[in-house]
């Protein structure tokens, strides 16, 4: 059997295992030696086989690996909690000034201040969340 067909069944073995346990170190193996597969049809030395595999597959845990582990480590910016409220829509229920007020947020009422002291907001008018504090949420 040519050796390039050995090189596909191992990069087939190391695919199973990849699906298996999700590890991608295991994809880049794979990759690896389907390098080396490409290299022996071309009719390579067997050495120059393993030495194609060895830096093949290196090169993509030096290279490729840093690179996919900071994408996953960054993953997607979630906001929870009072982050995801700054910035949202609101309805004045209460008259809001720089004493305070009421306002609906999401579906609750809050307690609501003026960001700016000489700024007073109707009932019904739809102001933005600039901040939280405490209990309670600073308007514009």
């Amino acid at each position: 059997m040519d050796s390039w067909i050995w090189w596909l069944l191992a990069a087939v073995g190391l695919g199973i295992p990849l699906v298996i346990t999700a590890m991608p170190e295991l994809a880049m193996f794979a990759v690896g030696a389907l390098v080396a597969a490409g290299v022996a049809g071309l009719g390579a030395d067997p050495v120059w086989q393993v030495l194609t595999f060895v830096v093949a597959s290196v090169a993509q845990l030096v290279v490729v690996r840093p690179i996919a582990y900071r994408a996953l480590r960054k993953g997607p910016q979630i906001k929870m909690g009072i982050e995801a409220l700054k910035g949202a829509t609101a309805v004045v229920a209460e008259r809001v000034d720089a004493q305070g007020g009421r306002i609906k947020l999401n579906g609750e009422i809050w307690s609501a201040r003026a960001l700016h002291p000489e700024q007073v907001y109707q009932p019904g008018e739809q102001v933005d969340v600039v901040e939280i504090q405490g209990a309670t949420a600073l308007v514009v």
